[in-house]
């Protein structure tokens, strides 16, 4: 289907024959030598003299409409609109806080050959997974121990996510577990986020023992700023100290931003959770349309540009071919 982008301009048309109409001939005054006898000169040899102008030649009163009409229509931009053209777009922000607390080393899970391996092993390949279902999503990685550190920013890009992932090690955030300021870092890195649904998921297998900010305050700030958090406890809640993991704790920031607490216990476990947060945070995308356009503005320009060629060469040939076949015939 084709359009024009400037219709409106097709109102000057008529413009040319108002001029025909009522704006007199060219007169061009030179010097020039009177003869009285000039009408029985031009009785003698059988010729009338005629006006001047373009009245009296159809021909190029023929091409300079067209010509007008052509440039006219090319200056009103006709273009081809193609077939629309979709694309989709994330809708959503994922953020993965992992903890890297030392008590991430204890063997207590295994792999899927049945080999025994630690937390983080079996995290990792849990989450693998999970990058790999999220194909549409930005995602980003955040690491913690005594600190909260960002490992990766929320990109599309997910293979330098997996890779990033696997650079990270236990002890490497520091030996204890900050989940209020894992909390509180993510915050800050979503508000960077261009789009409104944004999750974090956090992961742990302890207590928050060395955060600069409780993890209750910082669940009440991301539910402010509309931020879900799934919370997911893979520790043993009957140990002691820093091993021990706050069930409770995590099942309260899950509850005070609107997402989900999971318990994992082995790497089965586990990977159900993500199957169910794969649920709850679905693939959204929005489709967006555009329709490109092909200029044809050159097709009418060319048209005129060909005709004023032919008729100039025309009117350059036509009277030595005249001129050459008088001679041939006397």
């Amino acid at each position: 289907m084709w359009q024009l982008d400037y219709p409106w301009l097709l109102i000057l048309l008529p413009l040319p024959w108002f001029a025909y109409r009522y704006l007199p001939d060219y007169r061009e005054a030179r010097s020039a030598m009177r003869v009285p006898f000039f009408g029985a000169m031009s009785r003698a040899v059988g010729q009338a003299p005629s006006h001047a102008g373009i009245r009296s030649n159809r021909w190029q009163l023929l091409l300079n409409v067209l010509v007008w009409v052509l440039l006219l229509m090319a200056a009103s931009r006709p273009v081809l609109v193609e077939k629309p053209i979709e694309r989709q777009q994330p809708v959503r922000d994922l953020l993965l806080a992992i903890d890297l607390s030392q008590s991430m080393e204890t063997t207590d899970f295994t792999d899927a050959s049945g080999q025994k391996i630690n937390r983080l092993a079996a995290v990792k390949e849990v989450v693998h997974g999970f990058i790999d279902k999220r194909k549409e999503d930005r995602l980003g990685l955040i690491v913690f121990g005594t600190g909260a550190y960002p490992q990766a920013p929320l990109t599309l890009d997910h293979a330098s996510l997996s890779l990033l992932l696997d650079d990270t090690g236990i002890g490497m955030a520091g030996p204890n577990t900050a989940i209020g300021d894992a909390i509180g870092l993510s915050l800050k890195m979503l508000d960077q986020a261009r789009e409104q649904e944004k999750v974090l998921i956090l992961l742990t297998d302890g207590n928050d023992t060395s955060s600069a900010i409780t993890p209750d305050h910082a669940a009440q700030m991301a539910a402010a700023k509309g931020v879900v958090i799934h919370t997911i406890g893979i520790g043993d809640p009957n140990a002691e100290g820093e091993a021990k993991v706050n069930l409770q704790g995590l099942q309260a920031i899950a509850e005070a931003t609107g997402g989900k607490f999971f318990r994992a216990e082995d790497r089965n476990a586990l990977d159900q959770v993500y199957s169910t947060l794969d649920t709850l945070t679905p693939h959204q995308v929005k489709t967006l349309s555009h329709q490109p356009k092909r200029d044809l503005f050159w097709w009418p320009l060319g048209a005129a540009i060909a005709l004023l060629a032919l008729y100039h060469l025309g009117a350059l040939l036509l009277p030595r071919l005249k001129l050459a076949r008088q001679r041939q015939e006397a």
